[in-house]
């Protein structure tokens, strides 16, 4: 971290600043100053601005920025001198994220609620995720107020409303250009206070360099958008070539910005969780997303336990998931949808006419909102919703749309690991609808050639505690005075969450279906029958968008899952119309652009078997399935829509409890699916999740 006066002196008299705006401290330090500061941030907020949930019409005091401004205002009085950062996928991911970008796009002139919020909190720089490509490019480029260079890619002319705080990104370039499509990184000079030897405070001014780096897998799950536009490099090469750019330029803490968890197996520049091995690259703190968890352990009372994904990172690794350190570098992860605010607490001692971080003084929090006692939850700022009035109002209005069809049954996902379709089979039957009609209407010789292939889908409950007990899909029965006209707009969202998923669909053989459905078994504990301590079914819900569940017409694809057994051989009985699937029998599956084109890793499923590409989002494809159920009958029923149960477990009795994990006050709905194997709701975990128990013999 060595700072070079001279150097810095002269860049400052030729008006030099490179990426940067780095400037030289008006009084001399004296050895053995040291100043304290605060690195704060905020990850995967995915446009949940306010503590609300717009597929239930209800409050949610679990999540939101004006719950997070008031622990960002708490941190920022405990520790003055401070940074601000957000780790990416601000833009994307509720009805108020999709009203502003696809129904009504804003203008260039007016800026995103979620960006009028992070504004009103003064950020000081921002990352980019995965999710803020869904919309494309020149949606991108106007709303973040950024020209690209990438040729048919513009932003509106003038100066567009966006951040007012400098986003970077490391690893992504325009294809034409061969320069990064944002700054590749930003100095940032701030003035703190310093303690000197004597105790006497002084003024210093601090130059932190700010990096970013996304997953290369953008060009996989958005390629309709990014194909032939931008090429996605590792973060390890990046980091390695700016390190020591701004090392140059006088950066004093180099801080780096990953919208990745932390995979410790081999570096690949292609692999989507690349944390790891940025600790490596001489950075001095670790800001981490994408994964949606929290890093390190809660501190709070009662804090939930360290996730199964940490606890298994083998000691080799050097990743101390307790204390914050990865590789000695302080990390961490604020969990998703303002739920948490990351705080790194750093002491730098200036020796040797540069600032040394001192390590034994460095803290790292995942800080909650219950973070003072473990039970009372901090306020919501007023403020932020003050700020977002006008968009959130017009966003329940978006929402209370009528479809123009009812249900007669609840659809929800709270027991969806355990056989409940009540939230996925109209999924699937929108998406089989959706492709068979395709092949039928196709003038391609080689589409019309698979019409007598079967065509089977999958769909996974995407809202399935991912996010906590609050994020469940519950779309209500009938009229409600919520919805007395029955269905409405923000319910699709509901059961299909991604908005920026395209339907595709992908032509198989057997051998790939069994594959298929190992994968997305993985989801589930390997489950000891002799063990008489409790067992969790589903220890993480952090990758539940990769369980997919099978369906057919008829409920003719049936299959069972053994989960005594490791993961990789769980599949057993599994039949097309009462008879084995054999590794050579052709299928047509209905899924997603990111499914399809290898998002999840699963086996032979690489975009090299895609027939189909569509230019439909699966959420709206099942929008307009309901709207055609609408016009034929007027109602979705249990019978023809939610009842057809594709998979069951192998029966196992065990000696010890085994339990499922899921929104409490729900056993009457796991009984009413007639799912037999949840026999009772137990206490609430750490998380606010009941445990619910669950007899695998039955």
């Amino acid at each position: 971290m060595k700072r070079n006066h001279a150097l810095l002196a002269a860049l400052a008299a030729a008006g030099l600043t490179g990426c940067g705006e780095p400037s030289t401290p008006a009084n001399v330090i004296p050895e053995g100053t040291t100043v304290t500061l605060a690195l704060l941030e905020t990850t995967d907020i995915h446009s949940n601005v306010l503590g609300y949930n717009y597929y239930s019409l209800a409050d949610d005091a679990t999540l939101g920025l004006d719950r997070t401004s008031t622990l960002i205002r708490q941190a920022r009085a405990e520790s003055p001198n401070n940074l601000l950062f957000d780790d990416g996928d601000v833009i994307q991911g509720t009805l108020l994220a999709d009203l502003q970008a696809v129904t009504a796009p804003v203008k260039c002139g007016e800026t995103l609620a979620v960006h009028k919020a992070m504004n009103a909190l003064k950020y000081d720089a921002g990352g980019l995720g995965n999710h803020e490509f869904n919309y494309g490019l020149p949606f991108l480029s106007q709303v973040t107020n950024t020209d690209f260079g990438i040729p048919g890619v513009s932003k509106p002319a003038g100066t567009c409303g966006g951040p007012n705080f400098p986003l970077v990104l490391s690893n992504v370039t325009a294809v034409a250009t061969n320069k990064t499509i944002y700054e590749p990184y930003r100095i940032l000079a701030r003035n703190f206070t310093a303690t000197k030897p004597n105790g006497e405070t002084m003024p210093v001014t601090v130059n932190v360099g700010v990096m970013s780096f996304v997953p290369p897998q953008i060009l996989d799950w958005d390629q309709k958008n990014l194909a032939g536009k931008v090429a996605v490099g590792g973060s390890v090469e990046a980091a390695k070539q700016y390190v020591p750019e701004m090392r140059g330029k006088g950066a004093d803490l180099v801080v780096a910005l990953s919208h990745g968890g932390l995979d410790t197996s081999a570096y690949s520049p292609k692999m989507e969780n690349q944390s790891y091995h940025l600790s490596t690259t001489g950075i001095d703190a670790l800001l981490i997303g994408h994964s949606h968890l929290i890093f390190p352990k809660g501190k709070e009372t009662g804090a939930a336990a360290l996730d199964p994904s940490f606890a298994a990172i083998p000691a080799s690794a050097k990743v101390d998931a307790v204390n914050g350190f990865v590789n000695g570098v302080p990390t961490v992860m604020a969990q998703s949808w303002g739920r948490r605010l990351g705080i790194v607490k750093l002491t730098l001692a200036y020796q040797g006419g540069k600032w040394v971080v001192q390590p034994a003084q460095t803290t790292v929090e995942s800080r909650g909102y219950k973070y003072k006692d473990g039970t009372t939850s901090v306020a919501a700022d007023p403020a932020i919703a003050a700020a977002v009035q006008t968009e959130h109002q017009a966003t329940i209005a978006y929402a209370k749309q009528p479809l123009g069809v009812s249900t007669d049954f609840e659809m929800s996902s709270y027991f969806a690991l355990v056989g409940d379709v009540s939230a996925i089979q109209l999924v699937n039957q929108a998406q089989i609808d959706y492709v068979k009609n395709a092949i039928a209407a196709s003038t391609d010789a080689t589409l019309s050639s698979y019409k007598n292939i079967p065509v089977i889908s999958c769909s996974a409950p995407f809202k399935a505690g991912r996010n906590g007990p609050s994020d469940f899909t519950d779309v209500a029965p009938g009229a409600t005075p919520a919805a007395p006209v029955g269905l409405q707009v923000r319910n699709p969202g509901d059961l299909y969450l991604y908005s920026n998923n395209n339907l595709q669909a992908v032509k198989i053989k057997g051998a790939d279906l069994k594959n298929w459905l190992e994968t997305a078994a993985k989801q589930f504990a390997r489950i000891d029958p002799a063990a008489t301590a409790e067992q969790d079914l589903v220890p993480s819900y952090g990758t539940i968008y990769n369980y997919d569940v099978f369906y057919a017409e008829n409920n003719a694809l049936q299959y069972q899952i053994d989960v005594t057994k490791p993961a990789g051989s769980r599949i057993v009985d599994l039949t097309y119309q009462g008879k084995p699937v054999a590794d050579t029998d052709d299928f047509i599956v209905a899924t997603n652009d990111y499914r399809a084109g290898g998002g999840g890793n699963f086996p032979g499923i690489d975009g090299s078997k895609t027939i189909i590409k569509s230019p439909d989002a699966n959420q709206s494809v099942v929008g307009n399935y309901l709207q055609k159920i609408g016009a034929a009958t007027g109602k979705v029923t249990l019978a023809a829509n939610g009842g057809a149960r594709s998979w069951r477990f192998v029966k196992t009795a065990t000696a010890g409890p085994v339990i499922l994990r899921s929104a409490p006050g729900h056993l009457a709905l796991a009984q009413a699916a007639g799912l037999a194997g949840v026999t009772a709701e137990g206490g609430l975990d750490a998380s606010g999740f009941a445990k619910y128990a669950i007899d695998l013999s039955k």
